[in-house]
């Protein structure tokens, strides 16, 4: 094998325009591109991670799962992304000033959901 890094991870969201706008509007991530079905409906936006590869969210008809923060079932769990630790207070009150509460918190870790309930982590670990 010849694993050079991370491509892209896909999910699925029933209301893409609206779990976009968080991940664009709020994170920051650049929207790459639209993908529209042949009847002309969209079927995927696609946003770039910072340091590569990009998130595909893709138009599901289903309603959320709701699960809670721990759970025990097998899957993906979350979504977790690289920031600074000198922008973590930041984080913190981007997402207070947004009216997205924080799941959970650790020393290195702001734990949200985005609009669709997927947990997403803002980590510096490492750094203390």
């Amino acid at each position: 094998m010849d694993v050079q890094g991370f491509h892209h991870v896909a999910i699925q969201a029933k209301d893409i325009e609206r779990v976009t706008g968080f991940y664009r509007d709020l994170l920051g991530f650049p929207e790459l591109t639209r993908h529209l079905r042949a009847d002309g409906s969209l079927r995927s936006i696609w946003v770039g991670v910072p340091g590569g590869g990009f998130l595909a969210i893709e138009a599901a008809g289903g309603e959320p799962a709701s699960t809670s923060f721990r759970h025990d079932a097998p899957g993906l769990l979350m979504l977790a992304f690289r920031i600074p630790k000198a922008a973590r207070a930041g984080v913190v009150e981007t997402f207070s000033l947004a009216g997205v509460p924080l799941e959970h918190e650790t020393r290195w870790s702001v734990y949200v959901r985005d609009p669709e309930g997927n947990r997403v982590a803002l980590s510096h670990h490492p750094e203390d």
